[in-house]
């Protein structure tokens, strides 16, 4: 990681469900080495925590937007505090 850090949550909406989103997510995050999680809501948007260093949050952004089979209409992000001891970054199904 390098650069500043930070702690975003983002909400995904949009064709997010149903076609492989959270595992994507998990790839290409656990490829830049930010830690954190996603999970499906109920009501059909994709809730995610990712931290890392700004330029890798802006390009794993980039990357999920950027993929055929995911259709994200609008994505709400908000910067949470850091959490200095999380490690990896997983799939949450509850």
């Amino acid at each position: 990681m390098s650069g500043v850090q930070a702690r975003w949550r983002v909400r995904f909406f949009g064709q997010v469900q149903h076609v492989g989103f959270r595992y994507t997510a998990l790839y290409f995050a656990r490829k830049a080495y930010l830690t954190g999680w996603v999970k499906n809501l109920s009501d059909g948007s994709v809730l995610l925590e990712a931290q890392g260093g700004t330029a890798q949050l802006r390009k794993f952004l980039i990357q999920l937007k950027s993929q055929p089979h995911i259709h994200i209409e609008k994505m709400d992000i908000t910067v949470l505090p850091l959490q200095p001891y999380e490690r990896g970054f997983q799939v949450k199904t509850a």
